[in-house]
């Protein structure tokens, strides 16, 4: 399977309460990126430089397994993920400027997308046609 690239936009989640309570005096922080889409990886996982352009601040640390070994890695507040007319709200995991942006598996369930592996593309699960649909259990 090829590389499946996505472009998305990130809003700071804390900056849209406050702007939603008239207390920001600005607009909400917001960058539009690129991802790449990483099954293989479980979460939304953001440059350093991106995660500083949206302001978000360091919330906590988890350990994180990577081709190197494992490290620790950070935990930044949440933003909104917008990607292909479907939104959610998700903490961000920091990884250096020099490894791309990594939007993992929790997002894309939750987002209802599927890999089109063929296509090289994300698609909506294609068992919900174009609803985005939550599972429950």
């Amino acid at each position: 399977m090829g590389k499946v690239i996505v472009q998305m936009k990130l809003t700071n989640q804390a900056d849209l309460v406050l702007s939603a309570a008239k207390v920001l005096k600005h607009r909400p922080r917001s960058v539009e990126t690129e991802a790449l889409v990483d099954t293989g990886t479980t979460r939304l996982y953001l440059q350093a430089g991106i995660i500083k352009a949206l302001g978000l601040g360091r919330d906590s640390e988890i350990q994180s397994k990577t081709t190197n070994g494992v490290r620790r890695r950070a935990v930044y507040e949440p933003v909104r993920l917008e990607l292909m007319g479907r939104r959610g709200i998700f903490e961000v995991v920091e990884v250096d400027d020099d490894v791309p942006n990594l939007l993992g598996q929790i997002p894309l369930e939750y987002l209802d997308f599927v890999v089109h592996p063929k296509a090289q593309k994300l698609v909506p699960n294609p068992e919900h046609g174009d609803k985005q649909m939550s599972e429950e259990y």
